[in-house]
């Protein structure tokens, strides 16, 4: 399911979105409404992409059709194997009825490409992998998780053409690139605790509301606090994220009981190794670090377990 890590990119981009927008543009709601668009895109995307490997799996079955319908077809067209296009994981995805729902309500059936779903398939045939999955006897779950997996991974995202495609079809495509390898591996590795009717759970929709309202409520507060240990620092060379993220973490600190100080750090560390410059983790590893010793000094950090809360 969609992980805290995925939650925290959310909220630093939806603060990014406000810190760039005119102040006149503004209105109540704005924060929570961009914010809700952008978790909903990346249910999305991943539903998406999840489709994509259907698609190229049951193109077997199309190849099959249009082969043996030639005029005079060969004995390898009257023998088209379509055993991909009954893999258990595409069979499960396409008879998952939350699955359906969303393909429906977010009208995703209609945005495939024949001819390049048709060009990826012809890709996977070609492929040793495949060869060696269509000549085994029966049906192997680890070879049946094996081959949808090299579809994801192999033929679709490195398939120039489908990345344009995905750029073209999803305005924010870029912000969601990263974090689907994980999340797509997960359900591969555990269908069953996907619910597609809720892939982020309402405990997580919460947390994410709450940390962007809090950071823009308490945006003042937190400067107060870090702009003291910038002394050192530039703060024109100071990136943008870099200073959102560490605004995040500080109330992460001090608003969020049931969060690990740990935790909380090292995840911000790793954004901003993901999303800002190179050097900016080790910064904002040491800025924070610095802000939670003196908010700990000072006692306000009050943690508990959350299976206490």
């Amino acid at each position: 399911m969609i992980s805290r890590r995925n939650i925290r990119v959310k909220v630093m981009q939806t603060l990014y979105a406000i810190d760039t927008m005119d102040a006149e543009t503004l209105r109540p709601g704005t924060a929570t409404g961009l914010l809700n668009e952008k978790l909903d895109q990346t249910c999305q995307v991943f539903t998406y992409l999840l489709y994509s490997v259907t698609n190229v799996a049951l193109y077997a079955e199309t190849d099959a059709i249009a082969r043996s319908s030639k005029h005079l077809p060969s004995e390898a067209d009257l023998n088209v194997n379509t055993k991909i296009a009954g893999n258990e994981y595409v069979y499960q995805l396409l008879n998952d009825r939350g699955f359906q729902v969303n393909l429906d309500q977010w009208k995703l059936k209609n945005l495939p490409d024949t001819e390049i779903t048709r060009k990826l398939y012809t890709q996977l045939v070609a492929s040793e992998i495949y060869q060696e999955y269509i000549q085994e006897e029966g049906r192997q779950k680890n070879k049946e998780k094996q081959i949808v997996e090299y579809i994801y991974k192999e033929i679709l995202m490195k398939s120039e053409l489908f990345l344009q495609h995905l750029e073209d079809t999803f305005l924010h495509w870029g912000d969601d690139a990263s974090m689907m390898d994980v999340l797509v591996s997960n359900y591969f590795n555990k269908p069953q605790l996907f619910n597609f009717l809720q892939l982020i759970s309402k405990e997580k929709i919460d947390y994410a509301r709450e940390l962007l309202l809090t950071v823009i409520d308490k945006k003042e507060y937190c400067l107060e606090l870090i702009k003291p240990k910038l002394q050192n620092w530039d703060p024109e060379r100071i990136a943008a994220v870099d200073m959102l993220l560490m605004e995040m973490g500080v109330c992460e600190f001090l608003y969020f009981p049931t969060i690990p100080t740990k935790v909380t750090i090292n995840e911000y560390i790793d954004l901003a190794k993901a999303y800002s410059t190179p050097q900016s983790g080790q910064f904002v590893n040491g800025i924070l670090d610095n802000i939670l010793k003196d908010l700990e000094a000072n006692k306000l950090v009050n943690k508990v377990d959350r299976a206490k809360k």
